[in-house]
């Protein structure tokens, strides 16, 4: 009776064993199995902009007097920054603190800080925070005078970019990099991605209406970033004089034309989310026109309207009215009648819809257009004319393609991301 006790027993451990090593089994197989698949894996990998690569180009700073060309997207990201919620510091404290010898700041459109409105002039001064000079590029002068950089033996520029040729930072970009070639200043651009890189679209510009809003004859959006932009402009000898930059790029790692890539500062200030930065593109046309934008809202180039829109053909309305990034707004107080496009779907081309649209649905024409600003903005003076002749978007977009395809094959040799 004892030994089958005791049988019994033993049978009842080893059904113990089975249970639990079959238990034990089932959960290896669930732990080890990847919760994303290998490509996936890389993929995720998390974008390192060339801030973040100090390795790369702190030796080249070494016992260097050095003038930054910045603004408040110039950061370097951090997992924890002492005494600061923010996960990243800006690349002027950082290299402060590491000893670096930081001479001026050159500051572009909207300020060192990003807070002056598009277009007002912004003066020189000092930093309040840092004590350092700052040079602004959007104020007496946009390109560095041979005085402002005979102090300076290599200069770095470091600048979030949005892909669109009427964004001022790649203008400022070329006059640094000119000036640069003509005082013998090497420069240094630190790459950040292009969050409407993907694609290449819209009109290129033409030579003789060449400005500020557009130096060279490239299609409204180019599908670089500002790194490969920056080789483009010295390789294709497009500074002044056919001269050359002494320039290095330092690149991005882990990024490619398709990776999403979310702005964790405001660009400029009317540039506040992932959906403006998107609808720039195709919305910032309006800029040439007398439609708002949505500047002067919480929605700025998310949403247009204006008062002269035919009210019977929109639901939503909204005015206007002075706040950060724009003291005095388009429609300025009024009512103005449109879309709110801040729920449109992700964009991969520039659109015209909206821009024929509204020109459609406003009452008297020749309110419309601000011939000067629309031409400086669209490159050419055609896309009015087409609008204005009833052209569809189709058609329109259709004499566009040629000088994209010729691009392309001049963007090709310079891309870095492939």
């Amino acid at each position: 009776m004892a030994f089958l006790n005791s049988l019994k027993s033993t049978f009842f451990i080893w059904f113990l064993l089975l249970i639990a090593c079959g238990n034990q089994t089932k959960a290896e197989k669930t732990q080890s199995k990847p919760a994303v698949s290998l490509n996936d894996s890389v993929k995720a990998k998390p974008v390192v902009v060339a801030a973040n690569r100090t390795e790369a180009y702190l030796p080249l700073l070494k016992g260097k007097k050095v003038g930054i060309v910045g603004n408040q997207t110039t950061i370097i990201f951090k997992d924890q920054v002492k005494n600061t919620p923010l996960p990243y510091v800006h690349l002027v404290d950082s290299l402060l603190a590491r000893g670096v010898d930081i001479i001026k700041v050159f500051a572009p459109e909207h300020g060192f800080r990003g807070s002056a409105d598009a277009g007002e002039k912004v003066k020189d001064g000092i930093d309040n925070k840092t004590g350092l000079p700052l040079i602004s590029l959007y104020g007496k002068n946009r390109k560095p005078s041979a005085e402002q950089l005979e102090d300076i033996d290599i200069v770095l520029f470091d600048i979030q970019d949005v892909g669109v040729r009427f964004y001022t930072y790649i203008a400022t970009l070329q006059l640094v990099m000119e000036a640069c070639a003509e005082q013998n200043v090497p420069i240094i651009v630190l790459d950040r991605p292009n969050p409407n890189g993907a694609y290449i679209d819209g009109p290129t510009m033409k030579k003789e209406h060449t400005s500020f809003l557009g130096m060279t004859e490239i299609p409204l959006v180019y599908g670089m970033t500002i790194g490969e932009y920056a080789r483009m402009i010295n390789e294709e000898k497009w500074l002044g004089n056919g001269t050359k930059a002494d320039l290095t790029v330092i690149p991005l790692e882990n990024w490619t034309y398709d990776t999403p890539y979310s702005i964790p500062v405001r660009p400029s200030p009317n540039l506040p989310n992932d959906t403006a930065i998107n609808l720039y593109p195709s919305l910032g046309l309006f800029e040439g026109t007398n439609i708002n934008a949505g500047r002067g809202t919480e929605l700025q180039f998310q949403c247009y309207g204006a008062s002269f829109l035919d009210s019977t053909q929109y639901s939503y309305k909204y005015t206007p009215m002075p706040n950060f990034g724009s003291k005095s707004p388009k429609e300025n107080g009024k009512t103005c009648f449109g879309k709110d496009l801040s729920g449109f779907p992700k964009m991969s081309e520039v659109s015209l819809q909206w821009l024929i649209d509204a020109y459609t649905n406003t009452l008297d024409k020749s309110k419309f257009f601000n011939t000067k600003g629309f031409t400086a903005h669209a490159g050419t003076e055609a896309l009015q004319k087409q609008i204005e002749q009833g052209i569809s978007e189709e058609e329109i977009k259709a004499t566009w393609q040629s000088d994209i395809d010729e691009f392309k094959k001049i963007r090709k040799k310079y891309l870095m991301y492939r």
